[in-house]
């Protein structure tokens, strides 16, 4: 009766949906926009091709064709022109460096399963590395108990498991961690989660008394479970690295980001890069260093009480400027929309919001479509349903930037040198 009651989901190369199918073919054979055509051989002794990248965007839209675009939004991967290479994070150092010209190892020892937080990231990431997804089966009772088994052989092997804990947080961390445990009881050799988007990050301290730092307890609760290795990208605080007593490996979405803007070919001058809250001043400026070092501007927000607005200044000069607002995630949208509105009352001509997470909670899609930003560009860490898009919203996919991460961690060369 038991198993009657469970719902399976069968993750892997051969249980694919149509859409998965056809991103797999608008890339071609595991190729990348983003860091050239082919940056790995898959046998020992065959030389590793160093192309050129693509010079056209790759839409990969999964209702419809590989070359159009959705009325609701766009689901895009940049391309790295060659004109950027020696501008751009990503640029020449990342195709001359060392750790890249290493020939791939044999990759009978490389696995990488999906759990069911973000299928469609996974598959990206395995095509763009030329593998197949793990066979996995993961279940849930009817009383919501999670049940992982995987289908093949992990003995000996670096495994990864690509799951984001974004909503619903509890459920998608819950099942890393029984898929942690089920690799390290097969006898994996390493087990590395990749964690595109860490849930409960922003509690990463006390602010007042008697509150719990769930940062550290999640953390704990990965490292107990028997992972070796946390691969990560933008954590809300830096320090949140520390919480764990593994190896954390901490990407970032900004060159991806920063390589779309490029094709927007924006003037210098009438750009203007704003943080929307004194907290992520730093992350901003080190976003406006490589965007030509444009200027910043601060959004400081105050309150003058519980369930009473918000005063807001502008620390910095906007008017007549194109304004890019920098952040790690977009939860209500309630501070990026209130931004918007005193950058467009202090005079700014466009307002784009940039952000690497898109969890998106109500009433954040009616805020954002709302006619403030002429562009909200974000990445998929985060699934966005489809009934979410709208038609400012251009969604950026980092499977390129993760995938070479996992390849550099599995052949123990440089990660830091793919951002320099």
């Amino acid at each position: 009766m038991a198993v009657a009651s469970m719902r399976a989901v069968h993750i892997g190369s051969t249980s694919t949906a149509s859409g998965v199918v056809e991103r797999g073919s608008t890339f071609g054979n595991g190729s990348s926009s983003l860091f050239g055509e082919t940056l790995r051989c898959s046998r020992v002794g065959v030389p590793m091709r160093l192309q050129k990248p693509a010079s056209e965007l790759k839409c990969l839209i999964t209702n419809s064709s590989p070359n159009s675009v959705s009325s609701k939004g766009r689901v895009i991967i940049p391309p790295m022109h060659e004109d950027n290479w020696n501008n751009m994070s990503l640029g020449a150092r990342t195709l001359t460096d060392v750790g890249v010209r290493e020939l791939r190892s044999d990759t009978n020892r490389l696995k990488i399963f999906s759990g069911s937080a973000n299928p469609l990231l996974s598959q990206e990431i395995a095509c763009y590395m030329g593998l197949n997804l793990g066979q996995i089966k993961i279940k849930r009772f009817a009383d919501g108990e999670i049940y992982v088994q995987l289908e093949e052989s992990v003995r000996g092997c670096d495994v990864f498991l690509v799951q984001p804990t974004c909503p619903p947080a509890n459920e998608n961390l819950m099942e890393l961690l029984v898929m942690i445990d089920a690799c390290r009881r097969a006898s994996a050799k390493t087990i590395t989660a990749v964690i595109p988007y860490f849930g409960y990050a922003r509690a990463d301290r006390k602010t007042q008394g008697r509150e719990s730092i769930a940062a550290k307890l999640a953390a704990n609760l990965i490292t107990e479970a028997g992972a070796h290795r946390v691969l990560t990208c933008d954590l809300h605080s830096g320090q949140a690295m520390g919480y764990f007593d593994i190896p954390v490996d901490h990407v970032y979405g900004q060159p991806v980001i920063l390589d779309y803007l490029a094709s927007k070919m924006i003037s210098a001058e009438d750009l203007v890069v704003v943080s929307p809250d004194v907290g992520g001043v730093a992350r901003a400026r080190a976003f406006a260093k490589k965007l030509s070092d444009a200027p910043l501007a601060i959004v400081d927000k105050r309150r003058q009480g519980h369930n009473v607005s918000e005063v807001m200044n502008l620390i910095g000069d906007v008017h007549g400027k194109v304004a890019v607002m920098v952040d790690d995630m977009i939860d209500t949208a309630g501070t990026i929309t209130n931004s918007a509105a005193l950058l467009h009352a202090e005079g700014a001509r466009e307002v784009y919001a940039c952000c690497t997470h898109a969890v998106f909670s109500p009433p954040a899609i009616e805020r954002l479509s709302g006619g403030l930003f002429q562009e909200v560009i974000c990445t998929n860490t985060i699934p966005v349903k489809e009934s979410n898009y709208f038609p400012q919203l251009t969604i950026l996919s980092v499977a390129n930037l993760l995938g070479e991460t996992i390849w550099r961690v599995y052949d123990d060369c440089s990660v830091s040198s793919i951002f320099r």
